[in-house]
């Protein structure tokens, strides 16, 4: 969470418990967009999303938070979510800005900008599928692309998981040397479509990959669906940002779960490959070196498991 977003924090001074309202749910808010403006000579926008809310009771935009930058593309899926406090009652005024990051400077002003978009949380979460698009204006005279924002509410499971991945004879997708291997994990979602919830880092250089372990939330990965389909691709990266599909495999939490055994040791099909040749077997194989299940205490778990509070 950014320090801005601690501003909109009420002190405990100003709670009210007559007066506050209480959000109805979590919501998580995935952005993508598609036909960014092209604001790089030689390459393509290194695009950024910027949230800024509004205030309740007043109109001072703030920012929220930002996604990660991701280079060389104009239709970036963004990984890093945002994460709202939705209310029924209320109108929740959101706005989407992309730039182009031109260097490592926090200050948005030192970026090209790209466009932006506005709606309400309630316009989003009562939309088909709680997903909306919009076209992203701004600019004058220039078309700027679009933007889709998807909602998914989030149950209360508040469990982690640190996993981690090996690879075994991948593809070698690279002319001159071996594969720079990287995955990329979607969650299903209800409407039989997918949503982006990690990426690995790039391994450089080998067919025979070990990620690093991460860790991600049980809500992140699957919403706490123990069944949900979970989708891993593997990609070759390549620095122009055209990362070459190498296979896909699917699993699922539950199975997930069984740790280091035989039942997680997944072959990465290319369907393409598979259907044009009868030979084909594989692209290489994906295997789960370990998995740890983490559940997050909160202070009233604090406080309910008795811990007493000390007075200084």
């Amino acid at each position: 969470m950014s320090s801005s977003s601690f501003v909109n924090m009420a002190t405990i001074g100003d709670f009210d418990p007559l007066n506050a309202t209480v959000p109805a749910t979590k919501v998580e808010i995935t952005v993508s967009c598609r036909n960014l403006l092209d604001r790089d000579t030689f390459s393509k926008s290194d695009p950024i999303c910027v949230l800024y809310t509004q205030g309740i009771g007043n109109k001072e935009w703030r920012e929220f938070g930002r996604t990660e930058v991701i280079d060389n593309t104009l239709n970036p899926d963004f990984v890093r979510k945002f994460i709202l406090d939705y209310f029924f009652e209320e109108r929740q005024n959101l706005r989407f800005d992309l730039y182009d990051v031109d260097s490592k400077s926090t200050n948005l002003s030192k970026h090209d900008f790209l466009g932006q978009a506005c709606c309400t949380l309630g316009e989003i979460v009562g939309s088909l599928g709680s997903r909306q698009e919009k076209p992203l204006g701004g600019i004058p005279g220039k078309k700027c692309g679009t933007i889709i924002v998807k909602a998914e509410e989030l149950n209360n499971c508040r469990e982690s998981v640190m996993m981690q991945f090996c690879g075994n004879k991948l593809d070698k997708k690279d002319f001159f040397g071996k594969s720079d291997p990287f995955l990329v994990f979607y969650r299903s979602n209800e409407d039989g479509t997918f949503t982006i919830c990690h990426k690995t880092e790039v391994v450089k250089n080998t067919l025979n990959p070990v990620w690093q372990a991460f860790k991600i939330p049980v809500r992140a990965l699957c919403n706490g669906d123990y069944d949900r389909t979970i989708k891993i691709e593997v990609y070759d990266w390549d620095r122009d940002g055209s990362h070459d599909f190498i296979g896909e495999f699917s699993t699922s939490y539950r199975e997930l779960s069984r740790g280091q055994s035989q039942f997680n040791v997944y072959e990465v099909i290319n369907p393409k490959k598979k259907g044009k040749k009868k030979k084909y077997l594989n692209s290489g194989t994906v295997t789960l070196l370990s998995f740890l299940v983490d559940i997050e205490v909160t202070f009233l778990d604090y406080i309910k498991g008795g811990a007493e509070q000390q007075d200084f």
